[in-house]
């Protein structure tokens, strides 16, 4: 791993009126990797991600540290939040007919990311827009810059939300189930152009799935997480390795083609996991 650009120490989030924390004493750090954090429905991932870039109005948010290249996060104004946000961290989402206005065409979306964060003029925006449509495989781009958002399709859709993230050339990219509303084959394609476009421009990643298989395949490590602790962290190639229960249950609880037709395996939660810290 390269030069560590985020540092997560004792993370805790507790939502306002909540009688416990949300997300309780998460840590790990990130290099320029495809860090992977996977868990079931409600285990704090996507709290974890939006914490990271201030998203989560109402809610206190608590670290020993928390530190992306040389800022510590919580310390910062929204004033200066607003300079990081788009410019130097970025996320997408997972559904882009939530993620998109509806009533704005895609490109100039797109080339507001520019114009927000660079001193440029409407026409330099277009064309780094266009250029950055074409970098994530989208034919006929400035066809597509001119459609709407319910003109295109949901691959094609998911593609801009990419273009729009990875537009200013951030450090890190929180990913949060990117390609969760898509088929298979539409979401292997914009999953190779995510890594392409990652790898090439040396940008560190936070994949955030449900997908066990998804995260073995892209990731470079992966963090489990159950009930808003990290239960587990190792390479994403020893997946099939894992020690913790509740890991090795989340692998069983997976259909395989060509499987046994016996009934899935169901998860055994146990009280001792509330409290373990991976």
């Amino acid at each position: 791993m390269e030069k560590t650009i985020l540092e997560v120490e004792n993370l805790r989030i507790r939502y306002g009126g909540a009688p416990t924390d949300a997300v309780r004493g998460v840590s790990f750090t990130l290099g320029r990797e495809r860090l992977g954090i996977v868990g079931e429905s409600g285990s704090g991932k996507s709290t974890v991600g939006r914490a990271l870039l201030r998203l989560l109005p109402g809610a206190t948010i608590t670290a020993d540290r928390l530190r992306f290249a040389e800022l510590d996060l919580p310390s910062l104004s929204e004033k200066e939040m607003l300079k990081v946000r788009g410019r130097r961290m970025s996320m997408i989402l997972q559904d882009p007919k939530f993620s998109l206005n509806p009533i704005r065409r895609v490109g100039d979306q797109v080339a507001e990311t520019y114009l927000r964060h660079f001193r440029c003029s409407k026409a330099e925006a277009r064309d780094k827009a266009l250029a950055m449509l074409e970098a994530v495989k989208i034919r006929d781009s400035k066809r597509v810059y001119d459609q709407y958002p319910h003109e295109i399709s949901g691959g094609m859709g998911q593609r801009v939300m990419i273009a729009m993230m990875l537009l200013a050339d951030p450090d890190l990219v929180i990913a949060d189930e990117p390609t969760s509303a898509l088929d298979v084959t539409v979401r292997l394609q914009v999953l190779n152009i995510l890594d392409g476009l990652v790898r090439d421009r040396g940008i560190g990643l936070i994949m955030i799935s449900h997908d066990l298989n998804l995260v073995r395949n892209f990731c470079d490590r992966v963090l489990i997480m159950y009930a808003g602790r990290i239960v587990e962290t190792l390479a994403a190639a020893d997946l099939d390795k894992a020690k913790h229960p509740y890991t090795r249950g989340l692998l069983a609880a997976q259909p395989r083609i060509g499987g046994g037709r016996a009934p899935l395996a169901v998860l055994d939660r146990r009280p001792e996991w509330l409290e373990e810290i991976a």
